[in-house]
């Protein structure tokens, strides 16, 4: 019961998307409260250290699996996009649901990193896309998407239009903007078992990396490192003894 009502807070805390969401502790990417201090901010993020299937990861020594199609039955818009002075995160309209592995899960929000905070056989690349999605038990599934420099991605294009500049900040979407614009058509993926890449760092999350990285200009990696103003991806964590499927 008590591992079900961290998984269920965490779950919050991250679609929250706020940033003392996480109980109220500051954390960031630099300095004494950055990655590898995490641990010892506060009692609650003590998985930020002590965890031996955390995220990100370099996925490498692939395992030939049968792994299902996801199910994708998107039909929503961003809702809102925020800075919460961690990323830029956009809100969902509630009723997009993917399906893996007859367990359906419902996209609460999407943000990005740069760069990359999982790497592909050691590959970073300039962004990175979490979709998140949480199932009715409190339990996450986190849709990767790379994106390499080269043609401006339009979805992204609307986006950043209404990227607020100061952390806190929020603003309704002007203009329509779907999941679906932001992921590759082709959907094969990766599946390996991690945690949150922020604090708390709760385990349990199902990771599905898509394989096929979509395009982003430089100008609009350059738009949101600005924002930003510094880098907003964990190191890569050790695998242990996680299986990488494909």
């Amino acid at each position: 019961m008590k591992k079900a009502c961290i998984t269920a807070t965490a779950a919050f805390a991250l679609i929250a998307g706020n940033a003392l969401a996480s109980g109220g502790a500051h954390w960031g990417y630099t300095g004494d409260t950055g990655p590898a201090h995490w641990g010892s901010l506060k009692p609650e993020f003590e998985m930020c250290a002590k965890g031996v299937n955390q995220s990100p990861i370099d996925l490498t020594n692939f395992i030939e699996a049968e792994l299902q199609p996801i199910t994708f039955n998107y039909s929503g818009l961003a809702t809102e996009i925020v800075n919460n002075g961690h990323a830029i995160q956009a809100n969902y309209t509630a009723g997009s649901t993917i399906t893996v592995a007859g367990k359906t899960f419902e996209l609460k929000q999407f943000h990005f990193h740069s760069p990359s905070e999982n790497t592909i056989n050691g590959e970073s690349f300039p962004m990175e896309g979490h979709f998140v999605h949480a199932a009715k038990d409190g339990s996450l599934a986190v849709i990767a998407v790379m994106y390499k420099v080269g043609a401006e991605n339009e979805g992204m294009k609307k986006l950043w239009k209404q990227m607020p500049a100061n952390a806190g900040d929020k603003a309704p979407m002007a203009s329509q903007v779907k999941a679906d614009e932001l992921l590759p058509q082709n959907r094969d993926y990766y599946r390996f078992n991690g945690s949150l890449t922020t604090p708390p760092c709760t385990e349990g999350v199902v990771w599905l990396v898509m394989k096929t990285p979509m395009t982003v200009s430089k100008e609009q990696v350059d738009q949101f490192t600005h924002v930003m103003h510094h880098p907003n991806n964990r190191p890569v964590q050790p695998v242990n003894a996680r299986p990488v499927l494909q």
